[in-house]
């Protein structure tokens, strides 16, 4: 009997039919890992690419962005309900210069600050150029 594919297989999978230049089945595969782990990064990273191949830069944005939104409600739904640990916890960023003095965060966790910063060529790609 043959084992159940593994999202390792399926990222394989998706690799192959890049290299033999089938993106739109690239699509597919790494969509399909996505519906079954919405963190797994490689899955995004390599979308992010095809999209970047086909030229699909609005595609190539939308994956951006669900991927940023993915990790950042990952990260907020780790948030300690304790308003002492909050309190430590704020202390110390700002120690760390991880938050300024109105408390937004100046530091994102990776992959979100390396997608954010994709996201910029992105839009700048998108932009209508001016004669």
């Amino acid at each position: 009997m043959a084992e159940p594919k593994t999202t390792k297989n399926f990222l394989e999978e998706g690799k192959e039919a890049e290299g033999a230049q089938k993106l739109e089945l690239a699509v597919e595969i790494y969509e399909k890992i996505l519906k079954d782990d919405s963190l797994n990064t490689e899955a995004y990273d390599r979308l992010m690419i095809v999209y970047r191949k086909l030229k699909d830069y609005k595609n190539e944005l939308a994956i951006v962005d669900r991927g940023i939104k993915a990790y950042q409600d990952y990260y907020n739904s780790k948030t300690s309900k304790s308003t002492k640990v909050i309190e430590l916890s704020n202390k110390l960023a700002k120690s760390f210069g991880l938050i300024d003095k109105k408390g937004n965060t100046t530091y994102d966790p990776e992959p979100i600050g390396k997608w954010k910063k994709r996201r910029l060529g992105i839009e700048k790609r998108l932009k209508p150029k001016k004669k």
